[in-house]
């Protein structure tokens, strides 16, 4: 306990690993475990079946693990499970799972989620995500590996948003995102590719290329079904790896459609 300030409030049912920062007036109760070298600054507040990996570091005011924002929630044994190497920024809020949403919300490794950002009931979180400021997930909400979601973007429940994709700063999104898209406006609209983040993730330029001939077909040359164009697409690009991606979330059954360009 010696890196526990003396302010702060840790119940006796709280695991700590190794190298546990806890600093003033916070506050861990309930069943909650904090990996080694987790670091929390002041006034954070961490409660419920909660878990959060290795040196993830939460700053003021986070509330961690308090019950979902659903009134049909009804005291269930839910939990939150956040990764290791995670940056969690002032007031962001986590919540757990729900019991008709599988009971887990799940936030993966190395994310960035700035101040404000809200993860709510049983969204599924990828690795190095980030959540600019005040960006909001609905509950039951998907996010892809290495998807950013700018400032005050609104994500509807039940949406998909695709791995590295990008939406743009004060978006509502209420439809899925395809993997590698990037979409912006209220509604929010698909208006090309992620060129920008392929380009700084060094993917490769024969990939990019199938990737734009993806994004024209299904959305640009609108001849025929969306999901007949897809199949044909899948074919005549069987050997990229990131159309396959695109093609494998599109065939998923969901919930909210597909956002697309306008008029499309």
């Amino acid at each position: 306990m010696g890196n526990v300030h003396k302010s702060a409030i840790v119940e006796d049912s709280v695991k700590l690993g190794a190298d546990v920062t806890i600093g003033p007036f916070c506050c861990v109760t309930g069943n909650v475990t904090l990996g080694d070298g987790v670091n929390l600054e002041s006034h954070v507040v961490v409660t419920g079946n909660t878990t959060i990996g290795e040196e993830t570091h939460i700053y003021p005011f986070a509330s961690i693990g308090h019950i979902p924002q659903d009134l049909k929630f009804g005291n269930e044994d839910v939990s939150l499970e956040i990764g290791a190497r995670n940056r969690i920024r002032e007031h962001v809020t986590m919540n757990p799972g729900t019991e008709g949403g599988g009971g887990l919300t799940k936030v993966g490794n190395d994310g960035l989620f700035m101040m404000g950002s809200h993860v709510a009931h049983d969204c599924m979180v990828g690795d190095n995500v980030i959540l600019a400021n005040n960006a909001t997930l609905g509950g039951h909400v998907t996010v892809g590996d290495f998807a950013i979601l700018g400032g005050l973007v609104g994500v509807h429940q039940f949406c998909r948003i695709g791995a590295h994709a990008f939406i743009g700063a004060g978006s509502l999104v209420v439809e899925d995102v395809i993997p590698f898209g990037a979409a912006t406006g209220n509604r929010a609209e698909l208006s090309g590719l992620n060129l920008v983040g392929l380009k700084r993730r060094n993917f490769d330029r024969a990939e990019i290329n199938a990737l734009r001939a993806l994004h024209k077909s299904l959305f640009v040359e609108s001849n025929g079904a969306l999901m007949t164009r897809l199949a044909k697409a899948a074919k005549e690009h069987g050997d990229s790896v990131c159309v396959q991606q695109v093609v494998e979330f599109m065939r998923v059954e969901q919930n909210r459609g597909y956002c697309t360009p306008r008029n499309k």
